[in-house]
Parts: structure tokens; sequence; C-alpha cells
């Protein structure tokens, strides 16, 4: 029986390392590929995954299988850069993760694995996949590592994505992949995990302001009056405190950019609390969104905590309401929605709900 023959996205880092042997492990053929993302003599000298070509390389010898580096900077400069830049323009607070994941990985590096005549593609993300066999559909999961689990950047894909990706180390603990690499003598056992923006491992703030121009514009208190000035409102988020350069006497955040008005609005902890959202850019895993009212757990931040809600979808739309009021809710973040430990879907924040 011919070996089932997977394309597996190495950044350098330990996970896809691993998620690289356990498939071999397995038996099947294994190609490993990284993607460059990012230009080597860029001014902004970046990290994570974007110049791990080297490191994977020298695993894929270790391993024995061959290694390829995939030109995809074009596609990352317009669908992740230029988003990132463009999102916090508009006053909003974008995740790069989520663009990369579902504009660059899932979508151009599929269809080139596709090319090279692989079946799957796979990833170092802590997910799961299960497949029903009742209906042959996939659910989506939470990793066995709760502390470690991605399945928050990764509600974007759908059912014919998932029946071509393997996420290998989502079924192991973050101790267990470092015991296996060091067991396996891969060179990135000990390699640290990152965990900056990977084309912006210094302040982002700079690299917004190399790329688009932004007026300064007024800060103002919950009351409506000027209470100070801002340098462009990219370099704020919603929930901020330090860097305000405002004194008022009391601890003060922002809890609202409007764009329209270039104005910043701050105010004290209790005007962060929200008791709901608006989500847009809906994507469901199953391919259909639910219908009604449907109680679920909302995560609102890649680290935070899932929390319970109702969610009412209408037409492009989600409304969110929570059981209890969350703290500094972010709009260009996502909104993931959960039944237990199975992704639902989710969409961008659009805006809080008081």
């Amino acid at each position: 029986m011919t070996k089932k023959r997977v394309v597996v996205a190495m950044s350098g880092g330990v996970d896809s390392a691993v998620a690289a042997a356990l498939l071999l492990r397995e038996g099947y053929d294994v190609l490993g590929v990284t993607m460059r993302l990012w230009s080597e003599d860029a001014a902004f000298r970046p990290g994570c995954c974007v110049l791990g070509a080297d490191d994977a390389r020298t695993v894929c010898r270790v391993l024995g299988v061959p290694h390829q580096v995939v030109n995809l900077e074009r596609e990352f400069e317009q669908e992740v850069v230029d988003y990132f830049c463009r999102d916090y323009e508009r006053g909003r607070t974008p995740n790069p993760c989520l663009a990369c994941n579902d504009r660059v990985k899932f979508k151009t590096l599929l269809e080139r694995a596709t090319a090279m005549g692989a079946d799957f593609l796979a990833t170092g993300h802590y997910a799961r996949i299960a497949r029903d066999g009742d209906d042959g559909h996939f659910d989506l999961l939470r990793a066995v590592d709760e502390t470690k689990d991605q399945s928050y950047a990764l509600f974007t894909v759908g059912q014919v994505e998932l029946s071509r990706l393997l996420f290998p180390v989502g079924e192991h603990r973050k101790s267990e992949v470092r015991r296996l690499a060091a067991e396996w003598r891969l060179p990135v056992a000990e390699k640290r995990d990152s965990f900056e923006i990977c084309f912006v491992p210094e302040d982002y703030r700079a690299f917004i302001d190399g790329r688009v121009c932004q007026p300064p514009g007024e800060i103002r208190d919950m009351q409506g009056r000027v209470v100070g000035q801002h340098a462009g409102i990219g370099g704020y988020t919603v929930g901020q405190r330090h860097g305000l350069g405002v004194t008022v006497g009391e601890k003060r955040y922002v809890v609202a950019i409007d764009q329209s008005a270039n104005a910043i609005t701050i105010g004290g902890e209790d005007d962060l609390l929200c008791g709901g959202l608006l989500a847009e850019e809906l994507r469901w895993v199953s391919g259909r969104a639910p219908e009604g009212e449907v109680a679920v757990s909302t995560q609102v931040r890649y680290r935070a905590l899932a929390v319970a809600a109702v969610v009412s979808v209408k037409g492009e739309c989600a409304a969110v309401r929570f059981d209890e009021p969350q703290r500094a809710i972010s709009p260009g973040q996502a909104a993931v929605f959960y039944q237990g430990e199975r992704v639902l879907g989710g969409g961008i924040i659009a805006k809080a709900l008081p």
C-alpha cells in the first residue's frame, strides 16, 4: 500500500519538529516545508517562525526526510502584514495569527502542498481533529494540553480544510513533546517558545508608524471632555493603562477608540465592563450556523478563559450576551464559540455591548 504523503509546515521550533517525527514514526512519507514569509534584509528583524529555515533543515536532516523552503512573502505581506497595520489604523486590535492561519497556512500553503502531491498538510498546532463515524464530518477540538491550546486561532477552518489537516502534537502535553524531542535527539528540543508577533519582535507601534499615516487627536474622558492628546490611534488598544500620557489623579484605561472622530475615550475600571458583543465575518466549523439562541462558552482573546454566554446569529452577525459582564472587549480580536471542548466557530469582534 502506498504511503500517504504529508507536507509538514516546519517553523524551526520544537512543536513542528516533533509533529514531523511523530508522522514519520506512523509511516507517513514526510516532506518538511518552511514558509519564507519575510525578507532577511527587512528593516525590522522578524522572529518566531519567519526565520526558522536553518533549524527546520537541520531537524529534517536528523530525521532523514527532505526539506524545502516555499516563498510566500507576497501573500504574507498582503494578507497578514497589511491587514495588521490597516486594523490598527482603524482603531482595532488585530490578531495576525488568525489571518496567517486562515489566508496563508491553510489556504496558500495547503494549495502548494496539494501541488506537491501531498495527501495532508500537518502543523505543530496544539489542537485536535476528530471524525464523526456516523456522518463523516470533522470536529475541531481543544488540545489535550489546555495550557497550550491553540484552537482559538483555528476557528476559521472548515470541513474541506479539516479533511486535509493533521495536528499531531495536539494529543500530547508540551512537556511530553520536549521529552520526545530530546529522546529522538532533535536539535531544537530545548529551543524556547516564541511569544512575540512573528514579523515585529520589537515595538509594534514603530512598525505601524513606518507604514501608515496616523494623525494626532484628542483623548477624552467619559463625559466627552478633552483631557489630552494622542499621537495616533494605532498606538492604543482597549484596556490599555500605561503610556496614555494623561494624568488625572486616578487609574484610567482606554475604554473606546473612535476612528471616525480620531479620538480615544478613557475611563475607570468599571467602564471597561461589557455585557456582550457583536461579531462579524463569521465562520462555522460545520459549515452551518446554529439556529436560535445557543448556550456556548466564548473566548475573546487568545489566552483568555472561555466564559458562559448565549449566542444568537442574525444574518452575517452574531450577538453574544455574557452570563457575567466581561472586561475590555477589543474590536478586531476574535470571539470563538465552544461547546465543551468542541469549536463551533467564531467571528471578529465588531463592537462591545453595554
